[in-house]
Protein backbone atom coordinates (compact mmCIF):
# COMPACT_ATOMS: atom_id res chain seq x y z
CA UNK A 1 0.00 0.00 0.00
CA UNK A 2 3.16 2.45 0.86
CA UNK A 3 4.26 1.65 -2.78
CA UNK A 4 0.88 3.02 -4.46
CA UNK A 5 0.81 6.01 -2.12
CA UNK A 6 4.51 7.12 -3.33
CA UNK A 7 3.38 6.67 -6.93
CA UNK A 8 0.31 8.76 -6.30
CA UNK A 9 2.28 11.53 -4.46
CA UNK A 10 4.87 11.48 -7.56
CA UNK A 11 1.53 12.19 -10.29
CA UNK A 12 0.85 15.04 -7.95
CA UNK A 13 4.19 16.27 -7.48
CA UNK A 14 4.45 15.93 -10.99
CA UNK A 15 0.99 17.80 -11.74
CA UNK A 16 1.66 20.63 -9.25
CA UNK A 17 5.51 21.24 -10.77
CA UNK A 18 3.19 20.96 -13.92
CA UNK A 19 0.36 23.37 -12.96
CA UNK A 20 3.06 26.04 -11.71
CA UNK A 21 5.57 25.80 -15.03
CA UNK A 22 2.52 26.71 -16.62
CA UNK A 23 1.52 29.23 -14.58
CA UNK A 24 5.07 30.86 -14.88
CA UNK A 25 4.80 30.51 -18.66
CA UNK A 26 1.70 32.68 -18.68
CA UNK A 27 3.03 35.62 -16.75
CA UNK A 28 6.10 35.69 -18.66
CA UNK A 29 4.01 35.47 -21.91
CA UNK A 30 1.99 38.52 -20.42
CA UNK A 31 5.19 40.46 -19.18
CA UNK A 32 6.09 40.05 -22.83
CA UNK A 33 2.97 42.02 -24.26
CA UNK A 34 2.69 44.39 -21.02
CA UNK A 35 5.73 45.19 -21.72
CA UNK A 36 5.77 46.09 -24.98
CA UNK A 37 8.03 43.96 -26.51
CA UNK A 38 5.88 41.21 -28.54
CA UNK A 39 2.77 41.84 -30.47
CA UNK A 40 -0.19 40.17 -31.55
CA UNK A 41 2.34 39.24 -34.51
CA UNK A 42 3.94 36.18 -32.42
CA UNK A 43 0.31 35.39 -31.21
CA UNK A 44 -0.11 34.38 -34.56
CA UNK A 45 2.93 32.97 -35.46
CA UNK A 46 2.26 30.45 -32.18
CA UNK A 47 -0.49 28.97 -33.88
CA UNK A 48 0.94 28.18 -36.69
CA UNK A 49 2.52 25.60 -34.48
CA UNK A 50 1.01 22.08 -34.26
CA UNK A 51 1.45 18.51 -33.71
CA UNK A 52 2.90 18.46 -37.80
CA UNK A 53 5.39 21.20 -36.66
CA UNK A 54 5.75 20.72 -33.33
CA UNK A 55 8.87 22.79 -32.76
CA UNK A 56 7.93 25.68 -35.38
CA UNK A 57 8.00 28.29 -32.95
CA UNK A 58 11.69 27.68 -31.17
CA UNK A 59 12.76 27.06 -34.89
CA UNK A 60 11.46 30.73 -35.94
CA UNK A 61 12.96 31.90 -32.47
CA UNK A 62 16.40 30.92 -32.89
CA UNK A 63 16.53 31.89 -36.71
CA UNK A 64 15.70 34.81 -35.45
CA UNK A 65 18.04 35.43 -32.59
CA UNK A 66 20.50 34.66 -35.03
CA UNK A 67 19.98 36.16 -38.18
CA UNK A 68 19.56 38.99 -35.53
CA UNK A 69 23.01 38.79 -34.53
CA UNK A 70 24.50 38.85 -38.16
CA UNK A 71 22.49 41.77 -38.92
CA UNK A 72 23.57 43.99 -35.93
CA UNK A 73 27.50 43.01 -36.98
CA UNK A 74 26.87 44.01 -40.62
CA UNK A 75 25.13 47.27 -39.14
CA UNK A 76 28.16 48.02 -36.81
CA UNK A 77 30.64 47.66 -39.66
CA UNK A 78 28.60 49.55 -42.09
CA UNK A 79 28.37 52.46 -40.06
CA UNK A 80 32.27 52.43 -39.28
CA UNK A 81 32.93 52.68 -43.13
CA UNK A 82 34.71 55.88 -44.26
CA UNK A 83 32.22 57.30 -45.88
CA UNK A 84 29.63 55.54 -44.37
CA UNK A 85 27.23 53.82 -47.40
CA UNK A 86 23.80 55.00 -45.60
CA UNK A 87 21.97 53.04 -48.60
CA UNK A 88 23.49 49.86 -47.42
CA UNK A 89 22.81 50.89 -43.92
CA UNK A 90 19.82 51.51 -44.47
CA UNK A 91 19.53 48.15 -46.37
CA UNK A 92 20.29 46.25 -43.47
CA UNK A 93 18.36 48.09 -41.14
CA UNK A 94 15.17 46.97 -43.40
CA UNK A 95 16.01 43.79 -43.38
CA UNK A 96 16.04 43.69 -39.16
CA UNK A 97 13.22 45.91 -39.62
CA UNK A 98 11.03 42.88 -41.61
CA UNK A 99 12.33 40.21 -39.17
CA UNK A 100 11.74 41.92 -35.81
CA UNK A 101 7.62 42.75 -37.52
CA UNK A 102 7.16 39.42 -38.59
CA UNK A 103 8.09 37.60 -35.18
CA UNK A 104 6.27 40.47 -33.33
CA UNK A 105 9.37 42.01 -31.67
CA UNK A 106 7.73 45.13 -31.40
CA UNK A 107 10.36 47.18 -29.57
CA UNK A 108 12.95 46.00 -32.14
CA UNK A 109 10.58 47.35 -34.56
CA UNK A 110 10.54 50.49 -33.26
CA UNK A 111 13.96 51.21 -32.68
CA UNK A 112 14.77 50.05 -36.45
CA UNK A 113 12.53 52.56 -37.21
CA UNK A 114 14.80 55.00 -35.49
CA UNK A 115 17.40 54.05 -37.00
CA UNK A 116 15.95 53.86 -40.53
CA UNK A 117 15.23 57.84 -39.95
CA UNK A 118 18.84 58.69 -38.82
CA UNK A 119 19.72 56.53 -41.93
CA UNK A 120 16.98 59.08 -43.85
CA UNK A 121 19.12 62.24 -42.80
CA UNK A 122 22.54 60.83 -43.05
CA UNK A 123 23.33 61.23 -39.55
CA UNK A 124 25.94 58.65 -38.60
CA UNK A 125 26.28 60.22 -35.01
CA UNK A 126 22.41 59.42 -35.04
CA UNK A 127 22.66 56.35 -36.54
CA UNK A 128 25.48 54.67 -33.90
CA UNK A 129 23.17 55.74 -30.80
CA UNK A 130 20.48 54.31 -32.75
CA UNK A 131 22.30 51.37 -33.02
CA UNK A 132 23.05 51.12 -29.35
CA UNK A 133 19.61 51.18 -28.68
CA UNK A 134 18.95 48.91 -30.91
CA UNK A 135 21.49 46.25 -29.30
CA UNK A 136 19.90 46.63 -26.17
CA UNK A 137 16.48 45.92 -27.32
CA UNK A 138 17.61 42.61 -29.43
CA UNK A 139 19.67 41.68 -26.14
CA UNK A 140 15.93 42.33 -23.64
CA UNK A 141 13.82 40.43 -26.28
CA UNK A 142 16.91 37.81 -26.81
CA UNK A 143 16.65 36.73 -23.33
CA UNK A 144 13.18 36.65 -22.80
CA UNK A 145 12.31 34.76 -25.77
CA UNK A 146 14.96 32.34 -24.43
CA UNK A 147 13.23 32.02 -21.06
CA UNK A 148 10.26 31.33 -22.86
CA UNK A 149 11.87 28.24 -24.59
CA UNK A 150 13.31 27.12 -21.60
CA UNK A 151 9.65 27.01 -19.68
CA UNK A 152 8.28 25.38 -22.48
CA UNK A 153 10.69 22.55 -22.92
CA UNK A 154 10.40 22.44 -18.94
CA UNK A 155 6.40 21.80 -19.31
CA UNK A 156 6.82 19.81 -22.20
CA UNK A 157 9.51 17.41 -20.13
CA UNK A 158 6.43 17.47 -17.19
CA UNK A 159 4.38 15.84 -19.94
CA UNK A 160 2.42 18.59 -20.92
CA UNK A 161 1.77 20.84 -24.09
CA UNK A 162 3.21 24.98 -24.19
CA UNK A 163 -0.25 26.46 -23.13
CA UNK A 164 -0.43 28.24 -26.75
CA UNK A 165 -1.19 24.84 -27.99
CA UNK A 166 -3.97 23.96 -25.32
CA UNK A 167 -6.54 25.19 -27.68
Amino acid sequence: MGKNHEAGSGKEEDAMQLAVAKQQYGEHMDSLRAEGLLDDQFLELQQLQDESSPDFVEEVVLLFIQDSGRIIKNLADSLEQKPVNFKKVDAHVHQFKGSSSSIGAKRVKAVCIMLHMCCDRQDQQGCLLALEHVKREFDLIKGKLQTMLELEKQIVALGGTPPFMDR
